[in-house]
């Protein structure tokens, strides 16, 4: 495999994008129903939750994985590796790349993925069968498929991508650390093309009985649908959602070598620590700060270049305030020019997956001129008095965008997204 050289001249642009999320089973579909605001939170129907003080969630709704895989194979998976799967070929066929690769391509591409939990759903069904039915009824597949590896793998044999792998496991940040450190690897010259993004499918009695326990979820459920509210003042916790997306992120020239169409260009990117809390976000908003400051300076972007921010915005009391004091803080006066939204608000929460979906709405804004709202926004926050687009769509052309992910355990990882544009 020849490796071109490593310099800071290796663009990476986006040129294929794949998603599944409680308000689409595409990108496309995904994004026209972020732009009308719908809510994609509902009463969990995956489990039986009448005996959880919070009892809703963000399902994907009637996917049917064997669309994507055979049916032998897909019981043999988690449901984030379905997700997996799917997402990675959507974005492989939107990217007009065929597949499975071949030649130098197969060697020159790879793919990484980020997930918070993994196979989590294959780890309680294992653990519930040696519970309730005895260790000669675990099914020898409940382990390896809950390892949080596994996506990464399926999507690597699905499209024959034998070039670098990897698996990012950094709680909320997860997926757009992948994207991050995916780009890094194309401009490192190891990879021509990488796939590369989150998933995540935690709806499982386990995660919302530990969840509350923190009590961290909302526990609006007799209104599921307008329970996540952030930057609200009656915000209450976020809501658990479940997901993906996944993008070709290419080498610039060989993008143009192929006529690829180009959606956008991942500028630059950071990662930072609290070194605060497991679980609360550093009052003085100091790591979120960082990450934001050098992910700007990593794409050689001023902050007053900014025009959009897609928010981590979880709808918590503690984390809205805090991302809120850091916008402020590195933006001055320029923060409240800055429309920021919060597509969890419609989502919910996929963990691993967050920060990927949130990289498509940033993409799609870019192409489009369109911002989708935070909804569920009826009274002001005094502590959090940004321009957060409430319930509304909106115009505005968007040439540089900035995602947040801060995740559990302190740690944050901001993109820099842009128009692409010919520099020759």
């Amino acid at each position: 495999m020849q490796l071109h050289k490593s310099n800071n001249h290796n663009r990476v642009v986006i040129t294929g994008i794949g998603a599944i999320t409680p308000i689409g089973h595409t990108a496309a579909e995904t994004w026209e129903n972020l732009v009308k605001g719908q809510s994609g939170l509902a009463t969990i129907t995956l489990f039986d939750a009448a005996h959880l003080p919070t009892r809703f969630a963000g399902e994907v709704k009637d996917f049917q994985p064997q669309a994507y895989i055979p049916a032998k194979e897909a019981k043999r998976m988690a449901r984030c590796s379905h997700f997996a799967i799917a997402t990675a070929v959507q974005a492989v066929e939107d990217a007009g790349l065929p597949y499975p690769f071949t030649d130098d391509l197969a060697e020159r591409s790879g793919a990484l993925v980020g997930t918070a939990m993994g196979g989590f759903d294959r780890a309680e069904d294992g653990l519930r069968d040696y519970l309730e039915r005895g260790l000669g009824k675990v099914s020898p597949f409940s382990l390896p498929a809950a390892l949080p590896n596994l996506s990464t793998f399926h999507i690597c044999v699905k499209l024959n991508a034998q070039g670098y792998s990897n698996t990012t496991s950094t709680a909320c940040a997860a997926g757009t650390m992948a994207l991050a450190e995916a780009a890094e690897v194309i401009r490192r010259g190891r990879c021509d093309v990488m796939i590369a993004g989150g998933v995540e499918a935690t709806i499982v009695e386990t995660t919302l009985a530990g969840f509350s326990a923190m009590r961290a979820l909302s526990t609006r459920n007799d209104d599921p649908a307008h329970a996540c509210r952030p930057f609200e003042a009656s915000r209450d916790g976020f809501v658990v959602g479940e997901g993906g997306a996944m993008f070709i992120l290419e080498r610039l020239e060989h993008a143009l070598a192929r006529r690829a169409r180009i959606y956008a260009e991942l500028l630059g990117s950071a990662h930072s620590s609290d070194t605060y809390h497991i679980a609360a976000p550093d009052p003085d908003s100091r790591g979120a700060i960082r990450a934001m400051r050098w992910a700007l300076a990593d794409a050689g972007v001023s902050p007053l270049e900014v025009d959009y921010i897609n928010a981590h915005g979880p709808g918590t009391p503690l984390g809205d305030t805090a991302e809120t004091k850091a916008i402020k803080s590195l933006f001055g006066e320029h923060a409240y020019n800055i429309p920021i939204s919060s597509t969890k608000s419609m989502i919910g929460h996929s963990f691993g997956a967050a920060g990927a979906i949130e990289a498509l709405a940033c993409v799609k804004a870019i192409e489009t001129g369109v911002i989708h709202p935070t909804i569920n926004y009826q009274t002001p926050d005094p502590t959090c008095d940004l321009d957060y687009v409430p319930n509304q769509s909106r115009r505005h052309q968007v040439q540089v965008a900035l995602s947040n992910s801060f995740g559990l355990g302190g740690q944050n990882s901001c993109l820099v997204l842009g128009k692409y544009k010919d520099k020759a």
